[in-house]
């Protein structure tokens, strides 16, 4: 099934974050979570879905931002400290833009990397690097051994 199109809002958005990191020469775009995620060195900035924004903030300051308005964190469960979803009034304004870009970009120097991702092996790169049939898929295009 192919990805519904974004919303003029959402593009809008995401060009908006692209526009602000672009003098960066370390930022790579990638989806997570269902978002449209900005990884500044190889870890997780900032992120767009929908109308909102994803931002990855100090965790030890978790309970702060979870009192200001218009936030909401990413984990209810509290399992991801430090992700928070920014509601649109939570960054209508200038300074609140700024205000976010800031923290996150602060931070990031500090953050974990984000671990790359794993692409899972296909038949063809199977075959012949010593993967033991019985742990490969079968296809019925391949060759019976």
């Amino acid at each position: 099934m192919p990805a519904r199109p974004l919303a003029d809002a959402t593009l809008h958005l995401i060009d908006a974050v692209r526009s602000a990191l672009a003098r960066r020469d370390d930022v790579d775009e990638r989806t997570l979570f269902g978002s449209y995620c900005f990884f500044v060195d190889g870890k997780l900035c900032i992120g767009v879905k929908g109308d909102e924004l994803l931002v990855r903030l100090p965790p030890e300051r978790h309970a702060e931002f979870q009192e200001m308005q218009n936030t909401r964190e990413l984990s209810p469960s509290g399992g991801m400290q430090g992700y928070f979803w920014i509601e649109p009034n939570g960054y209508a304004t200038r300074a609140q833009w700024a205000f976010w870009l800031a923290e996150a970009l602060d931070y990031n120097p500090r953050a974990k990397a984000t671990p790359p991702r794993k692409k899972a092996p296909t038949a063809s790169t199977q075959k012949g690097t010593g993967v033991p049939p019985a742990r490969r898929k079968h296809s019925i295009f391949d060759a019976d051994d």
